[in-house]
């Protein structure tokens, strides 16, 4: 399961900043998962938990929010939103997309006491 080593490095983020702003504990943390990310939400949730334990962010509640997935349709020249990879343009059903946005997984903020 690599949604316990993303937990892992997301731990090392937790800290490295709390050593650097010099804050004791983290009530929350918010990530911001892409649709083509291929992270597996509920995984990362139960490993976000055992990963955290003994750190800063011990018992922190964990936000996700989705990020669309996004690409550049070359049939019609427009950025479009797609559900999966491999799917049409919503606009004009063409089938040369490039995926610009949506394998993106990132630390949006923490709330820190």
């Amino acid at each position: 399961m690599h949604e316990m080593s993303l937990c892992q490095s997301i731990r090392e983020v937790i800290e490295d900043r709390a050593r650097a702003d010099g804050f004791a504990a983290v009530k929350t943390v918010r990530l911001e998962i892409g649709r083509f990310s291929c992270v597996e939400k509920q995984a990362l949730e139960f490993a976000f938990d055992a990963a955290m334990r003994g750190s800063v962010a011990d018992g922190a509640r964990l936000e996700i929010r989705d990020l669309p997935g996004r690409a550049m349709c070359y049939d019609c020249m427009k950025e479009v939103e797609i559900d999966e990879r491999f799917s049409p343009c919503p606009l004009c059903g063409g089938t040369m997309l490039m995926p610009v946005a949506g394998d993106e997984m990132r630390i949006k903020n923490l709330e820190v006491i």
